[in-house]
């Protein structure tokens, strides 16, 4: 009865934006009777990089974007997929600097913050809530064609953006990587033949100081060069501790440059880039905000007696009311060795670099057709130390350490005549990532309970070793999480499109791929200060739990792997070996009944590979790896130009079918109660629908807004929950999935005289209630939340020169995006406190 209402639910969702499909094409037919087709054309075959081209419009009227979501240029309002884009002028105007400023004005995204600094994607209510640098997201993100598949490598400075797109929905059948949500698209500015430059200055509060912009021009014949580069400072850091309010986290430090070559020697046309970045920024502290079920204070859990000394009272008096409060332990005491377990000292920030290099090469082989290799190489390295104990106390601390290589070359040929497009390829990615971690958790409760119960155990037969009470007492302040990963995958596509009439046209895509994921890894010791209590305590209870008539599993020594395999009875390294394929697709059928209407209905089906994760297992099965996702997404869609342009109304519904969604979940542990692991959901759904509306109702104003409506669910899965003990999640909403997010923009410039005009902007953003667990936790929820930005200006007329005043979060919203825990002490991680400037721009 459930399926069968949920289907009256999407019959209805359809039927009432076929009407008012149906009402608009009628007014654009009325409307287009006269008007001449001021759609742009394309640009030449194979320029994929090309920047965001508007036609010539008049006065009112909404000019046309060209983007390129289909690897050619083409008009947006020609293309039968959900896509949203952005021009350079908007983004700048808006102030999107980063990955996550992107959701201000794409409602359907959504970034949240893990708490080793990986963001966690989610668009349509899709996403991957992994904390590793080695986990891909469902939402891909692409620049220049090429993959950047770790969320990780997103998180420099964008430079030099010209144009960003947003796919939605099951990408596959024409980009590198599979994935099951959509795909973030950045295209950089290119080389030019024309010599020309910008730069921008921001100076703002928290002693910020940013600079950004781009040189280029012909530099030999047949040659041109551009070199983009961005500075982010802010010197002065927006958390202060509550406890030390001399003491600041937040500071900003990234530096960034790209270099690009375009060259024509005969028939060639090759495009080579090199992208450098560093991130020096500060980590962001967490705001505590609870305990977990085991170690809530008077909740009966055996941890909850050993919380650290008056964590319960400061939590209850210092609740959070603001992004700027947190916490976090006195670098003398997290810095400090105590007996075996050496401290951390390195600072609370983030030591990265990225570097990308990119060789396309475009061959014209025939009349309208193309070779075109892509080759890249990405890498990125990190070193960064985190604290999200949200209290003054030791409870958990890390240091992280990776490093990914990856590399990719597709290989397609790619053609176009009278009414169709084609193209066919095989690409093939391989990447070898090392992703470790150090944690210190010294105060931590359950550290603190093992400590107690090895202490019972010094003086009884088990201890061969010859430990003693100060041994018991230091014991378990550190170890590491680690692993190493050889990942290839290879995959054949093809994709074309055939236009039957001006009124129809069919496009269809198909692509197999084949996975292999190698993975080694397990927790493991640290300079002897798990010795203790796994030779002692662990080795007992595994004993008693897994083996009661048999022997004791080996002991561990220095710096050995400390992860429980019950199969084996022993303590060792975990190996996997993941292999999958998979056939994902497309078809999609446009109807066009006149130069300002389309209507598209689409199936699709996409995949996201499985993976293994990096946890604190202490149990062998928390690092076995999740298959591969799937997801169907069916998606009926209209793009609609009204009132000779003054308005664009674009509409999708859709119903996504997902079989095995990876989840990051709960392992029941007899020791810590809850710890993670990475499980798949055999079956939920998400469905609903999506608009956006721009107007120009003057020349000088332009109007944008965009909402979604979204229902998730989880369907039959049962589970674990944070107290360790099996819970039926059935009917249970996605993470990080509000039900309701609206934005809205409007965009000012009027002319004050012939030399200068007057700018203003202004960006809400409001999203509904959301939770980060499947159980419901108000302790977990995200809160409903509205942002504002805003700004105003003066220009040159000619667009030379450029001054602004701006805000974002101008009315300084207490919001979170993120929710976790440290198996001891529940955080929020906040959003950004309100922040404002002043930015120069100059042109030439």
């Amino acid at each position: 009865m459930a399926k069968m209402g949920r289907t009256r639910t999407g019959l209805h969702i359809g039927a009432s934006l076929l009407a008012v499909v149906m009402a608009g094409t009628a007014h654009a037919q009325d409307a287009a009777a006269d008007q001449t087709n001021t759609v742009a054309e394309p640009a030449a075959a194979g320029t994929a990089g090309a920047p965001a081209q508007q036609t010539a419009r008049d006065d009112v009227g909404i000019g046309e974007i060209v983007v390129t979501a289909q690897r050619r240029a083409e008009s947006i309002n020609r293309v039968g997929i959900s896509v949203q884009a952005l021009e350079s002028e908007t983004l700048q105007e808006l102030r999107v600097q980063n990955v996550r400023d992107l959701a201000a004005v794409v409602p359907s995204f959504t970034v949240a913050q893990s708490y080793q600094g990986v963001p966690t994607y989610t668009l349509r209510g899709i996403g991957f809530n992994s904390i590793n640098l080695s986990a891909q997201s469902t939402v891909g993100t692409y620049v220049d064609e090429v993959a950047y598949a770790y969320p990780i490598m997103n998180t420099g400075p964008l430079i030099d953006i010209e144009r960003v797109e947003v796919l939605k929905g099951p990408q596959g059948t024409l980009y590198g990587r599979n994935t099951t949500a959509g795909l973030i698209n950045f295209v950089t500015g290119k080389p030019s033949e024309d010599a020309s430059g910008a730069m921008s200055v921001d100076v703002g509060n928290y002693e910020t100081f940013n600079v950004g912009g781009y040189v280029t021009g012909p530099i030999a014949e047949g040659i041109q060069a551009r070199i983009g580069y961005r500075v982010d400072l802010s010197n002065d850091g927006w958390q202060v501790s509550n406890s030390r309010p001399n003491e600041r986290l937040g500071r900003v430090k990234r530096y960034g440059l790209r270099g690009s070559l375009a060259l024509q020697p005969g028939p060639f046309e090759i495009d080579l880039s090199a992208t450098y970045w560093v991130n020096k920024s500060d980590t962001v502290a967490g705001q505590a905000i609870g305990f977990t079920p085991a170690t809530t204070p008077g909740g009966g859990g055996a941890a909850s007696n050993f919380n650290a000394p008056g964590a319960a009272a400061y939590i209850a008096a210092n609740r959070p009311t603001s992004g700027s409060q947190a916490d976090w332990a006195p670098y003398a005491r997290r810095s400090s060795d105590i007996g075996r377990g050496a401290g951390l000292k390195d600072p609370l920030a983030e030591n990265n670099y990225f570097l990308g290099l990119k060789g396309r090469v475009q061959l014209e082989v025939a009349d309208n057709v193309r070779l075109v290799s892509l080759t890249s190489y990405n890498e990125f390295d990190r070193d960064a130390t985190f604290d999200w104990s949200g209290i003054p106390n030791e409870v958990l601390i890390q240091e992280a350490d990776g490093r990914i290589k990856s590399f990719g070359q597709e290989l397609r040929v790619e053609g176009d005549g009278p009414g169709y497009n084609w193209l066919v390829g095989g690409y093939y990615a391989k990447d070898k990532i090392a992703d470790t971690n150090r944690t210190l958790l010294g105060e931590n409760a359950n550290s603190a309970l093992i400590r107690f119960a090895t202490s019972q155990l010094i003086n009884t037969p088990i201890n061969t070793f010859g430990y003693t009470l100060a041994d018991a007492a230091t014991t378990f302040r550190t170890y590491r999480d680690e692993g190493s990963f050889d990942t290839r995958t290879w995959s054949i596509f093809a994709n074309g499109d055939y236009a039957f009439s001006d009124l129809i046209k069919l496009t269809l895509g198909a692509r197999y791929t084949q996975d292999l994921q190698k993975f080694t890894g397990c927790s493991r010791d640290f300079n002897g200060s798990m010795l203790t209590n796994i030779n002692l305590f662990n080795r007992g209870l595994y004993q008693r739990l897994f083996n009661p008539t048999g022997p004791l599993a080996a002991p561990i020594g220095l710096n050995e792997c400390n992860t429980f395999d019950p199969a084996t009875n022993s303590f060792g390294v975990v190996n996997s070996r993941l292999e999958e394929d998979n056939f994902a697709w497309r078809g999609s059928l446009d109807i066009t009944p006149n130069s300002t209407t389309l209507i598209y209905a689409s199936i699709s089906r996409g995949y996201k590979s499985g993976t293994s994760p990096i946890n604190a297992a202490s149990n062998a099965r928390q690092n076995l790896p999740a298959r591969q996702e799937q997801l169907t997404a069916y998606e009926i869609g209209a793009k609609l130009g009204l009132l000779d342009r003054k308005v664009q109304l674009n509409l999708a519904g859709f119903y996504y079918d997902y079989k095995d969604k990876q989840i990051s979940a709960y392992f029941a542990d007899p020791i810590y109660t809850a710890l993670a692991r990475l499980d798949n959901i055999p079956k939920s759904e998400a469905y609903g629908v999506e608009g956006e509306l721009t107007v120009r109702p003057a020349r000088p104003l332009t109007l944008m807004a965009n909402a979604l409506w979204l229902k998730t669910r989880i369907n039959g899965y049962v589970g674990t929950n944070a107290a360790g003990q099996s819970q039926d999640f059935d009917g249970a909403r996605f993470i990080y999935s509000p039900e309701w997010t609206l934005s809205g923009t409007a965009l000012f410039d009027q002319p004050l005289t012939n030399d200068l005009s007057f700018t203003a902007n202004t960006n809400v953003r409001w999203q509904s209630r959301q939770t980060t667990i499947f159980e419901r936790n108000p302790l977990y929820d995200i809160k409903a939340y509205t942002v504002v930005n805003a700004g105003f200006g003066v220009k040159a007329t000619d667009e030379s020169w450029a001054l602004n005043v701006w805000a974002r979060n101008l009315f300084d919203e207490y919001y979170w995006n993120a929710v976790a825990s440290n198996a001891n002490i529940v955080v929020r991680f906040p959003g950004q406190v309100r922040t404002y400037g002043a930015t120069a721009t100059f042109r030439f």
